[in-house]
C-alpha cells in the first residue's frame, strides 16, 4: 500500500496530512508559537518539592508549571546533576562520559525531598505536552532519538523494541549495538532497526552522540529555565518514524521545505530524495489530494462508513465513548451473527484509523454490535489488535466483556485534534440563505468584471452552490456565457464556508 505526505505551508502553521492508500491516516500541525513538543530537552529549575505527592513542580518557562514525579527521575538523577554542575561550572569539558565518574543509583523507593531541592537547575525531558490546564509532563531520564536507535546518558542498557518478533535479529542487534556504544551511554533499538547493517546503525548513533554534544555546549551559558535540544522539525520528525519503502512521494507548497525534506532523506534513504515534490498546481495542496474532503468526513461526531454503517464518537472529561451502528445497512450475509461480525470488523479498522487521525489518548470504551458467539468475539479483538499495530502510540486493548465492551488505554502526549465541521447558521434568523440570493450577490461582482474587462474570471464557491451554478440546463454558468459573452469558470472548493466565495482574474489575482 503505497503511503504519501502532504505537507501545507502557511505563514504560520505547517499542516502534515498522511496518507496510506489515498486515505487519510494521520493529520498533525506545527505551530509557530508552541514551545514545548514532545522529546524537547530543558535546563528547567526546580520551583518547589510536594511531600505528599512525591513531586516537584519545574519552571521551564511554560505558563503552567511542568509536573515531575520521583518515578520519572531516572535511577541515575545523582550523576545527572553532578554532570550538570561540572559542564555548567566549566570543570567538566569532556562530554562523551568515558571518563566521568558515577553516582550510585537513587533508591527506587526514596522522596523527592531527598534528591531534589528548590532552586536547583536540572535537565528535563517533555513528555508530554501542556494540555488543557494541566502543564507539560516531564522526565530527567533523558533520551535522543534517532532514525534506528535511541541513545539514553547516563545508562550501560542495550534493550529492543518488543514489536521485532524474531529472536534470532533482538540477539543480532544487541550485539551489535554493544560493540558500538560508547561508555557511560544506553541504547535502545528501534522498531525499523530490524536487519539493518552495523555500519548504518553507527551512523545513526553518532548523529545522535553530536546532538548530546551540542546540548552539552550551550549549559555554560545558558540561564534556565531555557530550551536546549529540539526535538527534529514536525516533517523530519514524521519520516524519522513511519519513513519506509512504502512511502512513493512527499509533496510541499514551500521550496524551503522541498530542500530540508531532500537534505534529511539524503542522510537515511538516499535512495528515496526524488521522491520529495514541489506542489506547483494552481488548486490548493490539501484540496489536490483530496485531504480536505476527507477531513470534512472524519472529524464530526458522526463518522459514515461503507454501506450505511456509522460510528457516533462522544468525548467527556474521563473517557471517550465510541457507539459502532449498523444504521440502514442492507443485510447480504448469512445470518444476523455474520452480519454483526461483518459491521464490527469494518468498524475496528475505522476506529483504529479514528484514534490516530484524531490523536485520542487515555480511556476509550467501544460498544460493538452484539455477538453472542465467543468465536466471532475472538476474532474481531485479533483483527482490533492488528489494526492497532499501525499507530505509533503507546496503547493497550483489551479483550470485549460480557457487555460486548472493548476498551482501550492508549497514551495521551499532546492534545487531542479537534477540527469542527459543522458551520454557524450565517442568518440570524435561523434560516440558511437560499443560493439564489448568494447567486444574486456573486452575478452582481461578476457584472462589474465584466464591464472592467476582466479576463480569465474564476470562480471559486463552496461545492453546493458550485453544483447549483453548473447544474440543470440550460446552467447558470450557461446563461452567464451566452449574457455576457464569457466563460466564467466555476471551481468547488471543499475549504470554503457555505457563502463563501471569491473572483480570480489572470494571473491568479484575487479580486474580492
Amino acid at each position: 500500500m503505497k503511503t504519501e505526505l502532504i505537507i501545507r505551508s502557511s505563514s504560520s502553521d505547517i499542516d502534515f496530512a498522511l496518507l496510506r492508500g489515498g486515505r487519510l491516516v494521520e493529520l498533525h500541525k506545527d505551530e509557530s508559537d508552541n514551545n514545548f513538543n514532545v522529546g524537547d530537552i530543558f535546563l528547567a529549575k526546580i520551583k518547589k518539592t510536594l511531600s505528599g505527592l512525591n513531586a516537584a513542580f519545574v519552571n521551564v518557562g511554560s505558563e503552567k508549571d511542568a509536573f515531575l514525579h520521583y518515578h520519572d527521575l531516572g535511577p541515575q538523577l545523582l550523576s545527572l546533576s553532578k554532570f550538570i554542575h561540572r559542564v555548567s561550572t566549566g570543570k567538566q569539558k569532556e562530554f562523551t562520559l568515558k571518563n566521568f565518574r558515577f553516582e550510585k543509583d537513587i533508591n527506587k523507593h526514596g522522596k523527592i525531598d531527598d534528591v531534589l531541592k528548590a532552586g536547583q537547575n536540572l535537565l528535563v525531558q517533555i513528555v508530554k505536552e501542556p494540555i488543557s490546564t494541566k502543564g507539560p509532563r516531564i522526565s530527567s531520564e533523558l533520551s535522543i532519538a534517532g532514525r534506528y536507535l535511541v541513545l539514553v546518558p547516563f545508562s550501560d542498557r542495550v534493550s529492543v523494541s518488543q514489536k521485532i518478533g524474531s529472536r534470532k535479529e533482538k540477539e543480532r542487534l544487541k550485539r551489535l549495538a554493544q560493540s558500538i556504544k560508547p561508555k557511560g551511554f544506553g541504547v535502545i533499538l528501534r522498531t525499523v532497526a530490524e536487519g539493518i547493517k552495523v555500519a548504518d546503525l553507527d551512523r545513526d548513533l553518532q548523529n545522535s552522540l553530536q546532538q548530546w554534544v551540542k546540548l552539552c555546549k550551550q549549559l555554560p551559558r545558558a540561564q534556565a529555565p531555557t530550551k536546549v535540544l529540539s526535538e527534529l522539525n514536525r516533517a523530519s520528525s514524521i519520516l524519522r518514524d513511519v519513513f519506509n519503502d512504502s512511502f512513493t512521494s512527499i509533496v510541499t507548497n514551500d521550496k524551503t521545505l522541498v530542500t530540508e525534506l531532500k537534505e534529511y532523506l539524503r542522510r537515511i534513504a538516499p535512495e528515496k530524495e526524488s521522491i520529495v515534490k514541489l506542489h506547483r498546481s494552481k488548486t490548493p495542496i490539501f484540496e489536490r489530494y483530496g485531504i480536505e474532503r476527507q477531513i470534512k468526513t472524519s472529524f464530526g461526531r458522526t463518522v459514515s462508513m461503507p454501506k450505511g454503517a456509522y460510528l457516533v464518537i462522544e468525548h467527556t472529561e474521563a473517557l471517550h465513548v465510541i457507539d459502532v451502528n449498523s444504521g440502514n445497512r442492507s443485510n447480504r450475509a448469512n445470518s444476523q451473527a455474520d452480519t454483526a461480525l461483518e459491521v464490527n470488523i469494518m468498524a475496528a479498522s475505522e476506529i483504529a484509523r479514528q484514534l490516530q487521525l484524531r490523536d485520542m489518548g487515555g480511556i476509550i470504551v467501544v460498544d460493538f454490535i452484539d455477538m453472542h458467539t465467543a468465536e466471532h468475539r475472538q476474532k474481531l479483538f485479533e483483527h482490533l489488535k492488528n489494526e492497532m499495530k499501525l499507530t505509533r502510540t503507546k496503547h493497550k486493548v483489551l479483550p470485549p466483556s460480557k457487555f460486548g465492551l472493548v476498551q482501550i488505554t492508549r497514551q495521551r502526549v499532546r492534545p487531542e485534534r479537534i477540527i469542527k465541521t459543522k458551520e454557524e447558521n450565517p442568518n440570524k434568523n435561523g434560516e440558511v440563505e437560499a443560493p439564489i440570493i448568494l447567486i444574486d450577490k456573486i452575478e452582481s461582482q461578476l457584472e462589474k468584471l465584466i464591464v472592467n474587462d476582466a479576463k480569465g474570471i474564476t470562480l471559486h464557491v463552496h461545492p453546493f452552490v458550485a453544483s447549483y451554478i453548473k447544474g440543470g440546463f440550460p446552467s447558470m454558468q450557461s446563461k452567464w456565457f451566452f449574457k455576457y459573452k464569457k466563460w466564467v469558470k466555476v471551481i468547488p472548493r471543499d475549504a470554503y464556508q457555505y457563502l463563501q466565495y471569491r473572483f480570480f482574474t489572470t494571473k491568479d489575482k484575487v479580486v474580492n
